[in-house]
Protein backbone atom coordinates (compact mmCIF):
# COMPACT_ATOMS: atom_id res chain seq x y z
CA UNK A 1 0.00 0.00 0.00
CA UNK A 2 2.94 2.35 0.71
CA UNK A 3 4.00 1.85 -2.54
CA UNK A 4 1.17 3.00 -4.05
CA UNK A 5 0.90 5.88 -2.24
CA UNK A 6 4.32 6.91 -2.83
CA UNK A 7 3.61 6.66 -6.68
CA UNK A 8 0.88 8.93 -6.66
CA UNK A 9 2.94 11.74 -4.86
CA UNK A 10 3.75 14.55 -6.94
CA UNK A 11 7.83 14.82 -8.37
CA UNK A 12 9.91 15.44 -5.27
CA UNK A 13 7.49 15.35 -2.36
CA UNK A 14 8.61 13.15 0.54
CA UNK A 15 6.95 11.67 3.41
CA UNK A 16 8.42 14.37 5.45
CA UNK A 17 7.40 17.30 3.05
CA UNK A 18 4.01 18.21 5.49
CA UNK A 19 6.58 18.70 8.35
CA UNK A 20 7.05 21.88 6.65
CA UNK A 21 4.40 23.29 7.28
CA UNK A 22 5.22 23.80 11.13
CA UNK A 23 8.26 25.84 9.93
CA UNK A 24 7.96 29.27 11.72
CA UNK A 25 8.48 32.31 9.75
CA UNK A 26 7.24 35.81 9.87
CA UNK A 27 7.13 36.24 13.53
CA UNK A 28 8.73 38.45 16.12
CA UNK A 29 11.79 36.59 17.98
CA UNK A 30 10.88 36.77 22.09
CA UNK A 31 11.07 39.88 23.31
CA UNK A 32 13.47 39.02 25.91
CA UNK A 33 16.87 40.46 26.04
CA UNK A 34 16.22 44.16 26.01
CA UNK A 35 16.69 47.23 28.54
CA UNK A 36 13.36 48.07 29.76
CA UNK A 37 14.72 51.61 31.06
CA UNK A 38 15.98 52.35 27.21
CA UNK A 39 13.81 55.16 27.12
CA UNK A 40 14.56 58.49 26.27
CA UNK A 41 11.76 60.77 28.17
CA UNK A 42 11.92 58.46 31.41
CA UNK A 43 15.91 58.41 31.44
CA UNK A 44 16.28 62.54 30.49
CA UNK A 45 13.34 63.34 33.33
CA UNK A 46 15.29 61.18 35.91
CA UNK A 47 18.03 63.90 35.52
CA UNK A 48 15.77 66.80 34.95
CA UNK A 49 13.72 65.69 38.37
CA UNK A 50 16.79 66.02 40.88
CA UNK A 51 17.87 61.59 40.12
CA UNK A 52 20.80 61.42 37.77
CA UNK A 53 22.68 60.21 40.32
CA UNK A 54 20.46 56.77 40.33
CA UNK A 55 20.96 56.40 36.10
CA UNK A 56 23.42 53.45 36.93
CA UNK A 57 21.02 51.89 39.36
CA UNK A 58 18.01 52.10 36.90
CA UNK A 59 19.70 50.71 33.87
CA UNK A 60 21.08 47.41 36.01
CA UNK A 61 17.28 46.89 37.22
CA UNK A 62 15.97 47.29 33.68
CA UNK A 63 17.67 44.97 32.00
CA UNK A 64 16.40 43.00 34.90
CA UNK A 65 13.10 43.27 33.70
CA UNK A 66 14.30 42.66 30.30
CA UNK A 67 15.07 39.26 30.82
CA UNK A 68 13.46 35.92 30.32
CA UNK A 69 13.79 34.69 33.87
CA UNK A 70 11.58 38.21 34.81
CA UNK A 71 9.20 37.38 31.76
CA UNK A 72 9.01 33.82 33.66
CA UNK A 73 8.41 34.77 36.95
CA UNK A 74 5.61 37.32 35.67
CA UNK A 75 3.75 34.96 33.94
CA UNK A 76 4.06 32.10 36.90
CA UNK A 77 2.59 34.44 39.22
CA UNK A 78 -0.09 34.99 37.60
CA UNK A 79 -1.01 31.70 36.17
CA UNK A 80 -0.63 30.60 39.23
CA UNK A 81 -2.31 32.87 41.33
CA UNK A 82 -2.52 32.66 45.86
CA UNK A 83 -4.44 30.26 47.95
CA UNK A 84 -6.19 30.55 50.94
CA UNK A 85 -5.92 28.36 53.79
CA UNK A 86 -8.34 29.44 56.74
CA UNK A 87 -7.53 26.24 58.74
CA UNK A 88 -3.96 24.11 59.81
CA UNK A 89 -4.76 20.49 59.15
CA UNK A 90 -5.55 20.00 62.82
CA UNK A 91 -8.52 22.30 62.58
CA UNK A 92 -6.82 25.20 64.01
CA UNK A 93 -7.28 29.00 62.47
CA UNK A 94 -4.64 30.07 60.25
CA UNK A 95 -5.89 32.77 57.72
CA UNK A 96 -2.69 32.26 55.96
CA UNK A 97 -2.53 32.73 52.12
CA UNK A 98 0.03 31.12 49.96
CA UNK A 99 1.84 32.16 46.84
CA UNK A 100 3.97 30.63 43.52
CA UNK A 101 7.66 31.02 43.99
CA UNK A 102 7.43 33.60 41.38
CA UNK A 103 5.26 36.01 43.47
CA UNK A 104 8.06 36.20 46.26
CA UNK A 105 10.67 36.58 43.39
CA UNK A 106 9.34 39.40 42.25
CA UNK A 107 8.69 41.00 45.70
CA UNK A 108 12.53 39.97 46.74
CA UNK A 109 13.51 42.36 44.10
CA UNK A 110 11.41 45.09 44.50
CA UNK A 111 11.84 45.24 48.11
CA UNK A 112 15.76 44.96 47.51
CA UNK A 113 16.06 47.47 44.74
CA UNK A 114 14.28 50.14 47.33
CA UNK A 115 10.46 50.42 46.25
CA UNK A 116 9.00 49.84 49.45
CA UNK A 117 10.91 52.68 51.16
CA UNK A 118 14.51 53.67 50.31
CA UNK A 119 13.41 57.25 50.05
CA UNK A 120 12.63 57.22 53.95
CA UNK A 121 15.98 55.28 54.76
CA UNK A 122 18.13 57.60 52.32
CA UNK A 123 16.19 60.85 52.10
CA UNK A 124 18.82 62.44 49.61
CA UNK A 125 17.46 64.34 47.08
CA UNK A 126 15.67 62.86 44.40
CA UNK A 127 15.44 60.10 46.01
CA UNK A 128 11.90 59.46 45.64
CA UNK A 129 12.19 60.20 41.75
CA UNK A 130 14.70 57.49 41.97
CA UNK A 131 11.81 54.87 43.64
CA UNK A 132 9.72 56.17 41.13
CA UNK A 133 11.56 55.89 37.77
CA UNK A 134 12.23 52.09 39.40
CA UNK A 135 8.44 51.45 39.56
CA UNK A 136 8.16 52.86 35.75
CA UNK A 137 10.91 49.83 35.13
CA UNK A 138 10.12 47.05 37.25
CA UNK A 139 6.29 48.22 36.91
CA UNK A 140 6.82 46.82 33.37
CA UNK A 141 7.28 42.72 34.27
CA UNK A 142 4.53 42.42 36.85
CA UNK A 143 2.09 44.64 38.49
CA UNK A 144 0.48 42.52 41.44
CA UNK A 145 3.21 42.25 43.20
CA UNK A 146 3.73 46.23 42.97
CA UNK A 147 0.60 46.45 45.95
CA UNK A 148 2.26 45.67 48.71
CA UNK A 149 5.10 47.67 47.53
CA UNK A 150 3.29 50.47 47.32
CA UNK A 151 1.62 50.70 50.84
CA UNK A 152 4.63 49.79 52.27
CA UNK A 153 5.99 53.11 50.84
CA UNK A 154 2.99 55.17 51.56
CA UNK A 155 2.51 53.78 55.19
CA UNK A 156 5.71 55.60 56.48
CA UNK A 157 4.42 59.45 56.30
CA UNK A 158 0.64 58.21 57.91
CA UNK A 159 2.51 56.37 60.82
CA UNK A 160 4.37 59.34 62.01
CA UNK A 161 1.17 60.55 63.70
CA UNK A 162 2.48 57.96 65.87
CA UNK A 163 5.74 59.07 67.13
CA UNK A 164 6.47 55.95 69.10
CA UNK A 165 5.55 53.05 66.41
CA UNK A 166 7.31 54.95 63.59
CA UNK A 167 10.55 55.27 65.62
CA UNK A 168 9.80 51.06 65.97
CA UNK A 169 8.57 50.48 62.73
CA UNK A 170 10.13 52.79 60.66
CA UNK A 171 13.39 51.39 60.18
CA UNK A 172 11.94 47.81 59.30
CA UNK A 173 9.30 49.18 56.40
CA UNK A 174 12.07 51.22 54.78
CA UNK A 175 14.54 47.76 55.07
CA UNK A 176 15.70 46.08 51.93
CA UNK A 177 15.13 42.84 53.14
CA UNK A 178 12.32 40.75 51.80
CA UNK A 179 11.33 38.81 55.00
CA UNK A 180 8.08 36.91 54.31
CA UNK A 181 6.32 34.77 56.62
CA UNK A 182 4.13 35.83 59.91
CA UNK A 183 6.55 36.40 62.56
CA UNK A 184 6.20 39.48 65.13
CA UNK A 185 7.10 42.34 63.38
CA UNK A 186 9.59 43.61 65.47
CA UNK A 187 12.31 40.45 65.15
CA UNK A 188 11.83 40.47 61.11
CA UNK A 189 14.46 41.94 58.97
CA UNK A 190 11.87 43.85 56.49
CA UNK A 191 8.37 44.50 56.82
CA UNK A 192 5.16 44.61 53.97
CA UNK A 193 2.31 47.30 55.25
CA UNK A 194 -1.32 46.93 53.96
CA UNK A 195 -4.27 48.99 54.39
CA UNK A 196 -8.08 48.08 55.84
CA UNK A 197 -10.17 50.89 54.75
CA UNK A 198 -13.28 50.21 52.58
CA UNK A 199 -16.62 48.14 54.00
CA UNK A 200 -19.13 46.67 51.99
CA UNK A 201 -21.59 49.47 52.96
CA UNK A 202 -19.34 52.31 51.96
CA UNK A 203 -17.01 51.72 49.76
CA UNK A 204 -15.07 55.18 49.08
CA UNK A 205 -17.73 56.92 51.58
CA UNK A 206 -15.38 55.04 54.61
CA UNK A 207 -17.15 57.28 56.86
CA UNK A 208 -20.00 54.78 56.90
CA UNK A 209 -17.66 52.61 58.25
CA UNK A 210 -19.27 49.96 61.26
CA UNK A 211 -16.01 48.46 62.32
CA UNK A 212 -15.75 49.85 66.13
CA UNK A 213 -12.76 50.32 68.23
CA UNK A 214 -13.18 49.84 72.23
CA UNK A 215 -10.44 51.08 74.31
CA UNK A 216 -8.63 48.62 76.25
CA UNK A 217 -7.11 48.71 79.97
CA UNK A 218 -3.50 48.79 78.65
CA UNK A 219 -4.02 51.73 76.30
CA UNK A 220 -4.26 49.43 73.23
CA UNK A 221 -7.94 49.09 71.38
CA UNK A 222 -10.42 46.14 70.05
CA UNK A 223 -11.15 46.09 66.63
CA UNK A 224 -14.65 44.31 65.59
CA UNK A 225 -16.00 44.27 62.00
CA UNK A 226 -15.25 43.78 58.93
CA UNK A 227 -13.62 45.20 55.59
CA UNK A 228 -14.47 44.72 51.77
CA UNK A 229 -11.13 44.97 50.17
CA UNK A 230 -8.17 45.16 51.89
CA UNK A 231 -5.13 43.37 49.37
CA UNK A 232 -2.64 41.61 50.33
CA UNK A 233 -3.46 40.09 53.69
CA UNK A 234 -0.46 38.31 54.31
CA UNK A 235 1.50 41.78 54.86
CA UNK A 236 3.08 41.94 58.78
CA UNK A 237 1.13 45.11 59.42
CA UNK A 238 -2.22 47.04 58.65
CA UNK A 239 -3.66 50.35 58.99
CA UNK A 240 -6.96 50.36 59.74
CA UNK A 241 -9.80 53.05 59.95
CA UNK A 242 -12.21 52.28 62.35
CA UNK A 243 -14.89 54.12 64.82
CA UNK A 244 -13.74 54.94 68.21
CA UNK A 245 -15.57 56.69 70.80
CA UNK A 246 -14.00 59.97 69.28
CA UNK A 247 -15.07 59.28 65.76
CA UNK A 248 -13.75 57.62 62.98
CA UNK A 249 -9.88 57.17 63.71
CA UNK A 250 -6.70 55.08 62.21
CA UNK A 251 -5.04 51.92 63.75
CA UNK A 252 -1.64 50.20 63.50
CA UNK A 253 -2.79 46.44 63.53
CA UNK A 254 -0.17 44.17 63.13
CA UNK A 255 -0.96 40.11 61.90
CA UNK A 256 1.08 38.99 65.04
CA UNK A 257 1.36 40.74 68.49
CA UNK A 258 4.43 40.76 70.25
CA UNK A 259 3.98 37.74 72.10
CA UNK A 260 4.00 35.62 69.22
CA UNK A 261 0.07 35.07 69.20
CA UNK A 262 -1.50 35.24 66.22
CA UNK A 263 -3.79 38.55 65.98
CA UNK A 264 -7.17 38.18 65.08
CA UNK A 265 -7.21 38.98 61.52
CA UNK A 266 -9.82 36.00 59.90
CA UNK A 267 -9.59 35.90 55.77
CA UNK A 268 -13.12 35.34 55.12
CA UNK A 269 -12.20 34.81 51.40
CA UNK A 270 -9.97 36.00 48.49
CA UNK A 271 -11.31 38.01 46.13
CA UNK A 272 -11.84 36.93 42.35
CA UNK A 273 -10.46 40.06 40.24
CA UNK A 274 -10.48 40.63 36.55
CA UNK A 275 -6.74 41.44 36.46
CA UNK A 276 -4.32 41.90 38.89
CA UNK A 277 -4.42 38.11 39.99
CA UNK A 278 -1.19 37.40 41.38
CA UNK A 279 -2.17 39.68 43.98
CA UNK A 280 -4.69 38.84 47.09
CA UNK A 281 -7.07 41.19 47.83
CA UNK A 282 -9.14 40.03 50.96
CA UNK A 283 -12.44 40.41 52.62
CA UNK A 284 -10.70 40.22 56.77
CA UNK A 285 -12.98 39.99 59.91
CA UNK A 286 -11.63 41.78 62.87
CA UNK A 287 -12.90 40.42 66.48
CA UNK A 288 -11.18 41.52 69.85
CA UNK A 289 -8.51 42.14 67.22
CA UNK A 290 -5.49 44.19 69.02
CA UNK A 291 -4.60 47.72 67.61
CA UNK A 292 -2.86 51.04 68.50
CA UNK A 293 -4.35 54.28 68.18
CA UNK A 294 -2.44 56.32 64.94
CA UNK A 295 -3.12 60.06 65.29
CA UNK A 296 -5.62 61.25 67.79
CA UNK A 297 -9.54 59.83 67.87
CA UNK A 298 -11.64 61.46 65.69
CA UNK A 299 -8.92 62.09 63.02
CA UNK A 300 -8.45 58.88 60.69
CA UNK A 301 -9.27 60.34 57.42
CA UNK A 302 -6.48 62.95 57.79
CA UNK A 303 -3.93 59.97 59.11
CA UNK A 304 -4.90 57.56 56.41
CA UNK A 305 -5.05 59.98 53.52
CA UNK A 306 -1.47 61.01 53.74
CA UNK A 307 -1.12 57.36 52.93
CA UNK A 308 -3.73 57.39 50.00
CA UNK A 309 -1.64 60.32 48.52
CA UNK A 310 1.63 58.21 47.99
CA UNK A 311 -0.29 55.12 46.53
CA UNK A 312 -2.23 57.67 44.10
CA UNK A 313 1.12 58.67 42.74
CA UNK A 314 1.92 55.03 42.46
CA UNK A 315 -1.29 54.16 41.03
CA UNK A 316 0.08 56.66 38.21
CA UNK A 317 3.06 55.38 37.78
CA UNK A 318 1.75 51.72 37.63
CA UNK A 319 -0.16 52.72 34.73
CA UNK A 320 2.55 54.82 33.47
CA UNK A 321 4.29 51.78 33.68
CA UNK A 322 1.90 49.38 32.01
CA UNK A 323 1.26 52.48 29.10
CA UNK A 324 5.46 51.39 28.71
CA UNK A 325 5.22 48.11 28.52
CA UNK A 326 2.65 47.65 25.88
CA UNK A 327 4.28 50.42 23.49
CA UNK A 328 7.62 48.22 23.78
CA UNK A 329 5.62 45.08 22.67
CA UNK A 330 3.38 45.92 19.88
CA UNK A 331 6.57 48.10 18.74
CA UNK A 332 8.51 45.01 18.87
CA UNK A 333 5.90 42.96 16.74
CA UNK A 334 5.48 45.45 13.89
CA UNK A 335 9.34 46.13 13.61
CA UNK A 336 9.54 42.43 12.81
CA UNK A 337 5.90 41.00 11.37
CA UNK A 338 5.58 41.31 7.45
CA UNK A 339 2.07 42.04 5.72
CA UNK A 340 1.13 42.36 2.51
CA UNK A 341 4.41 42.87 1.26
CA UNK A 342 6.11 45.16 3.88
CA UNK A 343 7.02 45.45 7.40
CA UNK A 344 4.41 46.60 9.78
CA UNK A 345 5.95 49.52 10.70
CA UNK A 346 6.47 50.63 7.45
CA UNK A 347 2.96 50.72 6.69
CA UNK A 348 1.53 54.31 7.29
CA UNK A 349 -1.13 53.84 9.16
CA UNK A 350 0.37 51.51 11.73
CA UNK A 351 3.07 54.49 12.04
CA UNK A 352 0.21 56.14 12.74
CA UNK A 353 -0.70 54.17 15.35
CA UNK A 354 2.56 53.45 16.94
CA UNK A 355 3.30 57.28 17.39
CA UNK A 356 -0.01 58.18 18.94
CA UNK A 357 0.84 55.19 21.69
CA UNK A 358 4.24 56.53 21.93
CA UNK A 359 3.45 60.15 22.53
CA UNK A 360 0.76 59.24 24.94
CA UNK A 361 3.48 56.84 26.82
CA UNK A 362 6.17 59.47 26.64
CA UNK A 363 3.93 62.27 28.30
CA UNK A 364 2.18 59.96 31.02
CA UNK A 365 5.90 58.82 31.90
CA UNK A 366 6.82 62.74 31.73
CA UNK A 367 4.24 63.87 34.46
CA UNK A 368 4.21 61.25 36.91
CA UNK A 369 7.84 61.66 37.31
CA UNK A 370 7.08 65.47 37.41
CA UNK A 371 4.45 64.55 40.40
CA UNK A 372 7.11 62.57 41.53
CA UNK A 373 10.09 65.24 41.96
CA UNK A 374 7.41 67.45 43.31
CA UNK A 375 7.14 64.68 46.15
CA UNK A 376 10.50 65.00 46.69
CA UNK A 377 10.48 68.51 46.63
CA UNK A 378 7.82 68.65 48.90
CA UNK A 379 9.42 66.31 51.54
CA UNK A 380 12.65 69.01 51.81
CA UNK A 381 10.36 71.64 52.69
CA UNK A 382 9.42 73.08 49.35
CA UNK A 383 5.96 74.89 50.22
CA UNK A 384 4.99 75.56 46.67
CA UNK A 385 6.06 72.47 45.32
CA UNK A 386 3.92 70.94 48.65
CA UNK A 387 0.77 73.21 46.77
CA UNK A 388 1.54 71.64 43.55
CA UNK A 389 2.47 68.07 44.57
CA UNK A 390 -1.75 68.49 46.40
CA UNK A 391 -3.69 69.50 43.11
CA UNK A 392 -0.93 67.45 40.79
CA UNK A 393 -1.26 64.21 41.99
CA UNK A 394 -4.68 63.83 41.72
CA UNK A 395 -4.98 65.20 38.12
CA UNK A 396 -2.38 62.31 36.98
CA UNK A 397 -4.24 60.12 39.29
CA UNK A 398 -7.32 60.49 37.13
CA UNK A 399 -5.92 61.45 33.33
CA UNK A 400 -3.22 58.72 33.15
CA UNK A 401 -5.60 55.81 34.72
CA UNK A 402 -7.91 56.43 32.24
CA UNK A 403 -5.78 56.34 29.30
CA UNK A 404 -4.19 53.09 30.22
CA UNK A 405 -7.12 50.55 29.07
CA UNK A 406 -7.43 52.38 25.31
CA UNK A 407 -3.37 52.27 25.30
CA UNK A 408 -3.33 48.50 26.41
CA UNK A 409 -6.14 47.82 24.01
CA UNK A 410 -4.74 49.68 21.06
CA UNK A 411 -1.35 47.71 21.72
CA UNK A 412 -3.03 44.60 21.98
CA UNK A 413 -4.63 45.32 18.89
CA UNK A 414 -1.45 45.94 16.91
CA UNK A 415 -0.20 42.13 17.52
CA UNK A 416 -4.02 41.24 16.09
CA UNK A 417 -4.54 37.67 16.60
CA UNK A 418 -1.23 37.09 18.67
CA UNK A 419 -2.33 39.65 21.35
CA UNK A 420 -5.26 38.18 22.13
CA UNK A 421 -3.54 34.60 23.48
CA UNK A 422 -2.46 34.78 27.05
CA UNK A 423 1.27 33.55 25.50
CA UNK A 424 1.99 37.29 24.11
CA UNK A 425 1.38 38.56 27.67
CA UNK A 426 -0.52 41.67 26.03
CA UNK A 427 -3.98 40.06 27.80
CA UNK A 428 -2.65 40.41 31.04
CA UNK A 429 -1.85 43.87 30.65
CA UNK A 430 -5.10 44.77 29.29
CA UNK A 431 -7.08 42.91 32.41
CA UNK A 432 -4.24 44.75 34.77
CA UNK A 433 -5.33 48.44 32.63
CA UNK A 434 -8.63 49.66 34.68
CA UNK A 435 -7.23 48.62 38.10
CA UNK A 436 -5.31 51.77 38.65
CA UNK A 437 -8.17 53.38 37.94
CA UNK A 438 -10.79 51.96 40.55
CA UNK A 439 -8.34 51.89 43.51
CA UNK A 440 -7.38 54.40 45.78
CA UNK A 441 -10.44 56.54 44.81
CA UNK A 442 -12.41 56.01 41.13
CA UNK A 443 -12.42 58.40 38.43
CA UNK A 444 -15.31 60.22 39.83
CA UNK A 445 -13.05 60.47 43.60
CA UNK A 446 -10.16 61.91 41.92
CA UNK A 447 -12.18 64.26 39.86
CA UNK A 448 -14.00 65.75 42.51
CA UNK A 449 -10.89 65.93 44.63
CA UNK A 450 -9.40 68.63 42.00
CA UNK A 451 -12.10 70.60 42.30
CA UNK A 452 -12.26 70.86 46.25
CA UNK A 453 -8.48 71.14 45.72
CA UNK A 454 -9.26 74.20 43.48
CA UNK A 455 -12.09 75.70 45.52
CA UNK A 456 -9.66 75.52 48.86
CA UNK A 457 -6.40 75.98 48.54
CA UNK A 458 -5.65 78.24 45.65
CA UNK A 459 -1.62 77.94 46.57
CA UNK A 460 -1.98 74.79 44.89
CA UNK A 461 -3.65 76.51 41.70
CA UNK A 462 -1.05 79.32 41.54
CA UNK A 463 1.50 76.92 41.86
CA UNK A 464 0.13 74.96 38.72
CA UNK A 465 -0.54 78.01 36.68
CA UNK A 466 3.49 78.87 37.24
CA UNK A 467 4.73 75.80 36.03
CA UNK A 468 2.56 76.19 32.91
CA UNK A 469 3.16 79.92 32.75
CA UNK A 470 7.25 78.73 31.85
CA UNK A 471 6.20 77.31 28.88
CA UNK A 472 4.53 80.34 28.07
CA UNK A 473 5.09 81.58 24.12
CA UNK A 474 6.60 78.26 23.16
CA UNK A 475 3.34 76.85 21.30
CA UNK A 476 0.21 79.16 20.23
CA UNK A 477 -1.92 75.92 20.38
CA UNK A 478 -0.99 75.48 24.20
CA UNK A 479 -1.40 78.91 25.06
CA UNK A 480 -4.72 79.34 23.62
CA UNK A 481 -5.45 76.08 25.66
CA UNK A 482 -4.65 77.10 28.51
CA UNK A 483 -6.47 80.37 28.54
CA UNK A 484 -9.37 78.63 27.92
CA UNK A 485 -9.30 76.43 30.49
CA UNK A 486 -7.91 79.35 33.28
CA UNK A 487 -11.32 81.18 32.42
CA UNK A 488 -13.45 77.81 33.53
CA UNK A 489 -11.86 77.13 36.68
CA UNK A 490 -12.90 79.88 38.93
CA UNK A 491 -16.34 78.17 38.53
CA UNK A 492 -15.09 74.79 38.08
CA UNK A 493 -16.44 73.88 42.18
CA UNK A 494 -19.74 74.74 41.23
CA UNK A 495 -20.35 72.49 38.46
CA UNK A 496 -19.61 69.13 39.43
CA UNK A 497 -21.03 67.88 36.28
CA UNK A 498 -18.38 69.22 34.43
CA UNK A 499 -15.53 67.68 36.74
CA UNK A 500 -14.45 65.10 34.38
CA UNK A 501 -14.02 67.52 31.49
CA UNK A 502 -11.72 70.41 33.75
CA UNK A 503 -9.75 67.43 34.66
CA UNK A 504 -9.36 65.94 31.27
CA UNK A 505 -8.29 69.34 30.20
CA UNK A 506 -6.36 70.72 33.36
CA UNK A 507 -4.22 67.09 32.65
CA UNK A 508 -3.42 67.63 29.13
CA UNK A 509 -2.43 71.31 29.60
CA UNK A 510 -0.03 69.91 32.13
CA UNK A 511 1.12 67.07 29.47
CA UNK A 512 1.23 69.72 26.95
CA UNK A 513 3.33 72.44 28.81
CA UNK A 514 5.76 70.02 30.30
CA UNK A 515 6.19 68.20 26.51
CA UNK A 516 7.01 71.96 24.87
CA UNK A 517 9.53 72.74 27.86
CA UNK A 518 11.49 69.52 27.92
CA UNK A 519 10.52 66.93 25.28
CA UNK A 520 12.07 67.23 21.23
CA UNK A 521 9.66 69.07 18.63
CA UNK A 522 8.78 66.31 16.96
CA UNK A 523 6.69 65.12 20.40
CA UNK A 524 5.55 68.16 21.30
CA UNK A 525 4.12 69.48 18.26
CA UNK A 526 2.41 66.11 17.59
CA UNK A 527 1.09 66.21 21.02
CA UNK A 528 -0.24 69.84 21.03
CA UNK A 529 -1.88 69.60 17.13
CA UNK A 530 -3.51 66.07 18.39
CA UNK A 531 -5.16 66.65 22.04
CA UNK A 532 -4.63 70.46 22.54
CA UNK A 533 -5.74 72.15 19.07
CA UNK A 534 -8.19 69.42 18.18
CA UNK A 535 -6.62 68.11 15.27
CA UNK A 536 -6.74 64.52 16.22
CA UNK A 537 -9.92 61.64 16.73
CA UNK A 538 -10.97 59.65 19.50
CA UNK A 539 -9.50 56.65 18.47
CA UNK A 540 -5.33 56.38 18.84
CA UNK A 541 -3.62 56.23 15.21
CA UNK A 542 -5.47 59.46 14.49
CA UNK A 543 -2.44 61.88 14.06
CA UNK A 544 -3.11 64.93 11.86
CA UNK A 545 -1.03 64.53 8.64
CA UNK A 546 2.34 67.17 8.86
CA UNK A 547 3.70 65.54 12.05
CA UNK A 548 6.97 64.20 12.50
CA UNK A 549 6.27 60.35 13.19
CA UNK A 550 9.59 59.24 12.55
CA UNK A 551 10.95 61.65 15.16
CA UNK A 552 8.54 60.24 17.47
CA UNK A 553 9.06 56.62 16.59
CA UNK A 554 12.72 56.89 17.02
CA UNK A 555 12.39 57.34 20.73
CA UNK A 556 10.99 53.97 21.00
CA UNK A 557 13.77 51.51 22.23
CA UNK A 558 14.09 48.40 20.86
CA UNK A 559 15.52 44.66 21.57
CA UNK A 560 18.58 45.38 18.89
CA UNK A 561 19.17 49.05 20.14
CA UNK A 562 22.80 49.35 22.11
CA UNK A 563 21.80 49.52 26.00
CA UNK A 564 24.40 52.33 26.37
CA UNK A 565 23.07 54.73 23.16
CA UNK A 566 19.99 56.00 24.04
CA UNK A 567 19.23 59.87 23.06
CA UNK A 568 22.06 61.84 24.54
CA UNK A 569 22.00 60.14 27.87
CA UNK A 570 25.42 59.10 28.91
CA UNK A 571 25.46 56.36 31.10
CA UNK A 572 28.37 54.71 33.54
CA UNK A 573 29.83 51.33 33.00
CA UNK A 574 29.32 47.87 35.18
CA UNK A 575 30.22 44.45 35.11
CA UNK A 576 26.45 43.76 33.73
CA UNK A 577 25.70 41.10 35.95
CA UNK A 578 21.90 40.40 36.85
CA UNK A 579 21.51 37.89 40.03
CA UNK A 580 18.80 37.55 42.88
Amino acid sequence: MSSSIEARLPTGASRSSPGRTHEVTNQPPPLVGHDASADPALLTALVREGAGWHTDALRRLGRLAGTEQARRWAEEADRFPPELRTHDRYGNRVDEVDFHPSWHALLEVAVREGLTGAPWRDPRPGAHVARAANILVWGTVEQGHLCPVSMTYAVVPALRAAPDLAARYEPLLASRIYDPGLRPPEGKAGLLAGMGMTEKQGGSDVRANTTTATPAADGTYRLRGHKWFTSAPMNDVFLVLAQAPGGLSCFWVPRVLPDGSRNTFRIQRLKDKLGNRSNASSEPEFDDTVAWLVGAEGRGVRVIIEMVAMTRLDASLGSAAGMRAAVTAAAHHVRHRRAFGTRLIDAPLMRNVLADLALESEAATTLVLRVAGAVDRAARGDRDEQAFKRLATAVAKYWVCKRAPGVAAEALECLGGNGYVEESGMPRLYREAPLNGIWEGSGNVNALDVLRALDREPDGLDALSRQIEAARGADARLDRAWDRLRAQLPKAAADPFAARRVVERLALVMQGSLLVRHAPPAVADAFCASRLAGDGGLAFGTLPSGVDVAGILDRIASVDTPTDSVGDIRHGQDDGRISL
